[in-house]
């Protein structure tokens, strides 16, 4: 028989079916968490972690370029004359000690020339000689004819004193006085007019001989240098090393000053580097520099910087602390690290994989 349910009961009963239902969403969600949980959990081994010690140490902040290592010194041996080049005695690579016969210029052009310039040489001479004959000549002429003059003076001199002494008596009129005191006062003007003529010839003839002798010794020296230049014709090496470049082209005209020979000093080393230019307002002169070679390290800092910028990249040069390494060799490539910050004693861990 059917009866009303009183208030409690349906409480009751309300209160079993949310906690049935709480119980099954909380089963459902925990079922659910655990099954996607397990599926996105990556299980792995010991083995497969990368794990590092934390120490205290320095950190750097750098910039990465490449370079090669060059050597600190090079001579270049340029042509002493135009020419072409007769003969090449050694190659690119090849060592050499100061005076070793490198190549040879063909000189018979050079040897014309400078046999010319002695003619003209001794030709100039033989003309200094006359002249300078020539110039004592006229100065002894005008000694000569100041002489002359000073005895036709002496001479009027003495006729004007019969003059006077005849109008004393009355064997000469006053023209004729006159006319000797004239004759008088011309001569000495012409015997003034030659003193100033001698005293300057003297001085000009001074200066000419030295002038001449100037030229000549100007000569003279050109075909000195000459000289030296034909000497330089067979191309030595003015100091030991090794020969980096060379001009093989046997035949080939050089022109005066042209490069012929690069001759580098293999004792000492320098890095010749480039870097992105979006680097270089970072880059200084005298930052620190770390160039690896290999398992070596080495020490140096940036000593020169060039102006400009070529394929979007700036070049620049390290000294290094010790360019003697045994390590160092001839267009080495090498990793360079610029060295822009620095901290020390600070806590860091070795980088890995992921980092």
């Amino acid at each position: 028989m059917d009866r009303t349910l009183n208030h409690t009961e349906k409480s009751n009963s309300k209160f079993k079916a949310i906690s049935i239902a709480i119980l099954l969403f909380a089963l459902i969600a925990a079922t659910y968490y655990y099954s996607v949980n397990n599926f996105l959990k990556k299980k792995g081994k010991a083995i497969d972690f990368h794990i590092v010690k934390v120490e205290k140490g320095n950190v750097r902040e750098t910039l990465t370029a490449s370079g090669n290592v060059i050597a600190s010194s090079e001579v270049v041996i340029n042509a002493p004359i135009k020419s072409e080049i007769e003969d090449v005695y050694l190659s690119t690579g090849a060592e050499v000690k100061t005076g070793d016969l490198i190549l040879k210029l063909e000189q018979s052009y050079t040897s014309l020339e400078y046999e010319r310039l002695e003619d003209e040489l001794s030709l100039r001479k033989n003309n200094i000689e006359k002249l300078k004959l020539q110039f004592d000549k006229d100065l002894v002429d005008l000694e000569y004819q100041d002489q002359i003059k000073a005895l036709e003076l002496s001479e009027l001199e003495a006729k004007l004193g019969d003059q006077d002494r005849l109008l004393k008596i009355g064997g000469a009129t006053e023209e004729e006085l006159e006319a000797a005191q004239l004759k008088l006062s011309i001569a000495k003007i012409e015997k003034l007019m030659l003193e100033n003529e001698l005293m300057f010839k003297r001085q000009v003839n001074s200066t000419d001989k030295d002038n001449l002798q100037l030229e000549y010794n100007i000569q003279q020296k050109r075909l000195k240098e000459l000289g030296k230049k034909l000497q330089k014709a067979s191309v030595k090496a003015i100091n030991a090393g090794v020969i980096t470049w060379i001009n093989e082209d046997i035949g080939k005209t050089v022109n005066e000053g042209e490069p012929l020979v690069k001759i580098a000093n293999l004792n000492r080393f320098e890095v010749e580097a480039t870097t992105s230019d979006r680097n270089s307002k970072d880059l200084q002169i005298g930052l620190p520099v770390e160039v690896r070679i290999g398992k070596e390290r080495l020490k140096g800092s940036i000593s020169r910087i060039l102006p400009e910028i070529i394929n979007n990249t700036i070049s620049f040069t390290i000294q290094l602390e010790e360019d003697n390494h045994q390590s160092l060799r001839l267009n080495l490539r090498a990793e360079i690290y610029i060295i822009i910050d620095e901290k020390t004693a600070i806590l860091r861990a070795k980088r890995g994989a992921a980092l």
